[in-house]
């Protein structure tokens, strides 16, 4: 199989590094992790109409690109590079894809045209357990039909506090079920959660009767989000991958110039073995995080297989890269004034993030039989 990009792939990936290194250098990532929107609407206005980076993945028909995951995964692979803050991922990984996954043609036609032109954020609010990502034993509750009054919380929800949509898992007399609700709705308090990634924000969602709207079929809700996460721990395998590329870059150059004993760092056999083992394993990574983007789109019944392979692997070699990075900078990478311990805090939340990876190991085996 042949992971190379073609020439169109290539010059898309120049064209999104070129923007974010004009519109997310690190200064502006350090000063927006200290609010709690933690985006610039402007730029994220930019995103969409300049480059349509909202609509990569979403069909012609409702607005988007119409491009595939292959294409969504260099953009991510960018951003986790540049540790973009913006309601990327939740909008793009997550609601577009919830949406799309639910074969709701309407709600698409009625939201999706408008996520592309950057007005609509999107959120999941899915999972309620801390410890426990999975969508089984939903307590938030829902009364109605198609035109539902919700109740319930949802803590860590990703861009909860900005997003103009929140779509929503409810537990109803037919099974758990999808709405959409408005993220202004006077009854839905919205909490600021703070977390160990100042540049991936999170909220604390408390639903009281607030009206929402049947996404798909009831009872159906649950399905849809399992589908829709095996497609975005793809997403985030790509943005494990830039992040990784990206740290071993800032340990190479620092091992290059940092001298020591009238030497530079970087010759002696300790570093060398440090970056060489950082190579490997992101290597590795990007062969599953290249190999999971184009199963998505070639060959999905193999998806949930490489899914949860490539979200463990990917995750383990990120953390690792970023804890090396730490270790060849010394103490000055021990320091906020460094950049290294940012992609370090993104790597350990990544890491965790929808489970660990000895629980994605555990379902890999389950789905393949061992």
């Amino acid at each position: 199989m042949n992971f190379a990009f073609n020439e169109e792939q290539e010059e898309f990936r120049r064209s999104v590094r070129r923007f974010l290194q004009d519109k997310s250098p690190i200064s502006e990532v350090r000063r927006l992790m200290e609010t709690e929107e933690g985006f610039d609407p402007a730029v994220w206005s930019q995103m969409a109409n300049q480059l349509g980076l909202t609509g990569v993945t979403i069909p012609e028909k409702f607005g988007g690109l119409g491009y595939g995951q292959v294409e969504l995964g260099i953009v991510f692979e960018e951003t986790g590079r540049a540790l973009l803050c913006a309601p990327y991922f939740s909008t793009v990984a997550l609601g577009v894809n919830l949406l799309l996954e639910s074969g709701d043609e309407s709600a698409c036609s009625t939201y999706l045209p408008f996520v592309s032109s950057g007005e609509v954020r999107l959120a999941v609010a899915a999972v309620e357990s801390q410890s426990d990502w999975s969508v089984d034993d939903i307590k938030t509750v829902s009364k109605g039909g198609a035109e539902a009054m919700i109740s319930g919380s949802k803590p860590y929800v990703i861009d909860g506090l900005t997003a103009t949509h929140i779509l929503v898992l409810a537990a109803n007399t037919e099974g758990t079920s999808l709405y959409v609700v408005e993220g202004s709705d006077p009854s839905l308090r919205k909490t600021f959660q703070p977390s160990l990634d100042q540049t991936r924000k999170l909220a604390s969602l408390t639903f009281d009767s607030t009206p929402g709207r049947l996404i798909g079929s009831a009872g159906e809700g649950s399905s849809y989000y399992e589908r829709m996460l095996t497609k975005s721990l793809i997403s985030l395998a790509s943005e494990q991958v830039g992040g990784a590329q990206r740290v071993l870059e800032m340990a190479v150059d620092y091992a290059k110039t940092r001298i020591q004993f009238d030497r530079p760092i970087g010759s002696f056999q300790a570093i060398k073995h440090k970056c060489a083992d950082m190579l490997v394993g992101i290597e590795s990574a990007k062969s599953a995080a290249y190999y999971g983007s184009w199963v998505v789109d070639n060959e999905p019944a193999e998806l949930p297989a490489v899914a949860y392979l490539a979200k463990a692997f990917c995750s383990e070699a990120y953390f690792s890269a970023a804890a090396e990075n730490i270790q060849i900078h010394g103490g000055i990478g021990f320091t906020w004034e460094h950049d290294a311990h940012l992609y370090f805090k993104r790597a350990k939340a990544s890491e965790i993030m929808f489970g660990p990876p000895a629980f994605y190991r555990e379902k890999l085996a389950q789905t393949i039989g061992l």
